[in-house]
């Protein structure tokens, strides 16, 4: 019984959540200074999205009624996303939904490919794709381990605290350059600190989730979640561009 009346999100609603803390991720990089108490906050909430992504992406591909339209939908909108992703944060990676769409591969191949060490082969070759594109390596070993472990909670919980400890090693990582005593400290905190939004995700995602979707608006917010991504990089670079020209 408690756990039903926690159980009040349904899936939309917590898609509409984290396209929000996606929205003030991206309004941290693009527009506040690195290191100032408001971008740590908007930066870090914003980790909240690509783990509840993850959840979604192996729940769908388990239910949807035809995985070859979904597959295409991630490539369709990982291909229109990119260059407004280039434009608004000035760099060459991969934006999120072409990461989503190597998960997917992902997926097809666990449940495709028979062979053991060519599964394993294939499943190494497209984590290393998400190299160069956002939230690297984490993501599709999140998807992995809940694509192995899905319906058990306890191991689910297992998968998403593992995925955290990842992002905690490897951002402590990218901290190294500086002298030992210099980043240590600061770099495990503020790594530990920033990679709560995944277990903020696991908590929505595991306990609050509900398993149903939104009774109205369906078809509307299946494709909002798709045009958001590459129409919120257009307008917060428009927005970007105007307040130089000023």
């Amino acid at each position: 019984m408690v756990e039903n009346r926690l159980q009040v999100l349904n899936r939309d609603a917590i898609k509409y959540i984290a396209m929000l803390t996606m929205l003030l991720n991206h309004i941290a990089h693009i527009f506040l200074e690195r290191g100032t108490p408001l971008y740590e906050i908007f930066e870090d909430i914003g980790f909240f999205t690509a783990p509840v992504m993850c959840f979604f992406l192996v729940e769908g591909y388990e239910y949807t009624q035809s995985k070859m339209k979904y597959g295409l939908r991630l490539l369709l909108f990982a291909v229109i996303s990119q260059i407004p992703f280039q434009l608004a944060f000035g760099n060459s990676t991969w934006n999120m939904i072409y990461t989503l769409l190597c998960c997917f591969l992902i997926l097809v191949v666990m449940e495709k490919v028979s062979n053991p060490l060519v599964c394993k082969g294939l499943l190494l070759l497209l984590i290393l794709a998400t190299v160069n594109g956002d939230w690297p390596v984490i993501a599709p070993v999140l998807t992995i381990l809940l694509a192995n472990d899905w319906g058990d909670r306890r191991m689910m919980t297992r998968d998403f605290f593992l995925s955290y400890l990842l992002f905690v090693v490897l951002n402590v990582q990218s901290y190294m350059n500086g002298e030992p005593g210099d980043w240590t400290l600061y770099a495990v905190t503020h790594s530990l600190l920033s990679g709560l939004g995944i277990l903020a995700a696991a908590a929505v995602a595991l306990v609050l989730y509900n398993g149903e979707r939104a009774k109205r608006g369906r078809a509307f917010s299946k494709w909002f979640f798709y045009l958001f991504y590459p129409g919120h990089l257009l307008l917060l670079y428009w927005i970007k561009t105007s307040l130089h020209n000023i």
